[in-house]
């Protein structure tokens, strides 16, 4: 790990750069190694090191197509000035399970498309490959707050015999949804857990007692990206489509149109879910409770990339940032 030096030679690094998929996440001691059986499927183990950073990360070429076969010689990552390029493990991350929170829209704003809007959700619940070990919940807003509809076993319970229980109208408490899912998914985090957020909405915000700074400061803090499918009027995008832009932007995420199409959608979600790398590295020496992060190319500098904006680091006695008031 080297303090990074050379203020010309990094502007010439990130103005090649184009955004990268990064989640982060501190865990107490969260040291990954990979096993390989000729036999079986890779399998991760993790043991403890004190505070250790984990990043999982997308690549792509020139014409934004992913790339797998990086070596971690071929990147290094810029956390708050410092350069890392020792890292305790690399691997791909498509091996991690996932717990995915489905965000249901179903507010007066999006009624004319709340059809189109479940028949995308069950789409996607269906035909999703998913491995043993991943959870998928679903949660519905509207009113004066969300409710969770299923809780972990949305594969098999959330079919279209149970849409008809969904209320709809009313106000959409957005930022009061994601900062509930956030917290939800936290509750419940593990070191071998990818969490998601998977946000159907127009992004339009009528009644929530979070603010968007304070919700998106929650996702920060909790390591969840979010995919933002904005169900607003592409040809005339509103203040709700810069909400959800920028929520998924910031957590790592992706923000697609719902006119794109269920298909293309649930294609965009699992092509970027299947193809991630992940790296582990020790927490550098930093009083800053905010770390951003950014990953640079070493060799090919035709790379572009996609990530997350940062992480909060823990206070050293393991309490959290965002478990202070």
């Amino acid at each position: 790990m080297y303090k990074f030096l050379g203020t010309v030679l990094l502007c010439s690094w990130l103005s090649l750069l184009i955004p990268m998929f990064l989640v982060t996440t501190i865990y107490p001691r969260d040291l990954l190694e990979l096993h390989a059986s000729s036999q079986t499927a890779q399998q991760f183990t993790y043991h403890s090191s004190p505070s250790e950073v984990r990043l999982v990360f997308f690549a792509t070429d020139e014409q934004n197509r992913h790339i797998e076969s990086i070596h971690r010689d071929d990147f290094a990552v810029l956390d708050n000035g410092w350069v890392i390029r020792n890292f305790r493990s690399f691997a791909h991350a498509g091996l991690i399970k996932l717990d995915v929170v489905l965000l249901i829209d179903a507010s007066d704003s999006v009624r004319p498309r709340f059809r189109k809007e479940i028949d995308s959700v069950l789409n996607l619940i269906s035909q999703w490959p998913w491995n043993p070990g991943d959870n998928v919940s679903v949660m519905s807003f509207r009113g004066m707050e969300p409710q969770m509809v299923c809780d972990g076993n949305c594969r098999t319970w959330f079919t279209s015999d149970h849409v008809g229980s969904l209320s709809i109208g009313g106000a959409t408490p957005l930022f009061d949804a994601v900062t509930l899912a956030a917290g939800f998914l936290n509750g419940r985090r593990r070191p071998d857990v990818w969490p998601v957020m998977i946000v159907f909405s127009d992004g339009n915000d009528t009644i929530s007692k979070a603010s968007f700074t304070s919700a998106l400061k929650k996702v920060m803090a909790g390591e969840e990206q979010i995919y933002a499918i904005d169900l607003g009027n592409a040809s005339r995008p509103s203040e709700g489509t810069t909400i959800l832009q920028r929520m998924a932007e910031s957590s790592g995420g992706r923000f697609l149109p719902f006119s794109d199409g269920a298909d293309r959608i649930l294609s965009e979600v699992m092509d970027d879910l299947h193809s991630g790398l992940l790296v582990t590295y020790a927490l550098p020496e930093s009083t800053s409770e905010f770390h951003s992060v950014r990953i640079l190319p070493t060799h090919n500098l035709n790379l572009q990339f996609r990530c997350r904006r940062g992480y909060y680091r823990p206070f050293s006695d393991g309490v959290r940032q965002e478990d202070v008031p």
